[in-house]
């Protein structure tokens, strides 16, 4: 059986997450495909690769707490699985501008804080941000970017 790091083609390889981190999100969430725009807009490198919660990537390589949960937006990079608060700090962090040094404030809030807002927020997205019938399709040119 090989291992993540000897399979390359396997999303979840060492060498393939420390070059492209995944953001898992609901896909049919409002405020996630927000989210995944903003982050497609700011991601100048084209660093990050984008699955659903509800998607094939998902099922065969979050753990059933991450996967199951479409509450939470999971970011997986080489040094593991991180959701709510710190998954959003570390995607910041990735980014360039501006963006890494509101990570950094970000991060000095204590999790439980951040988690709460956190929660707060996904309990109420549908209602504040929409729902969508289908999972988000990438646009032209995001392709690459897309896992599914």
């Amino acid at each position: 059986m090989q291992t993540l790091e000897q399979n390359q083609n396997n999303p979840l390889a060492t060498e393939s997450l420390k070059e492209h981190p995944i953001v898992f999100f609901d896909g049919v969430c409002g405020l996630c495909n927000r989210s995944v725009d903003f982050i497609l807009t700011r991601d100048k490198r084209r660093t990050f690769r984008f699955a659903p919660l509800q998607g094939d990537t998902a099922k065969q390589c979050l753990t059933s707490k991450f996967h199951h949960n479409i509450n939470n937006i999971v970011f997986v990079d080489e040094t593991g699985q991180y959701h709510k608060s710190s998954a959003v700090v570390r995607v910041l962090r990735k980014l360039s501008g501006v963006w890494p040094t509101l990570g950094i404030l970000l991060w000095l809030i204590p999790k439980p804080i951040r988690d709460s807002g956190y929660s707060i927020i996904a309990r109420f997205r549908y209602k504040l941000f929409g729902k969508l019938e289908a999972c988000r399709l990438p646009k032209p040119g995001e392709q690459d970017q897309f896992l599914p």
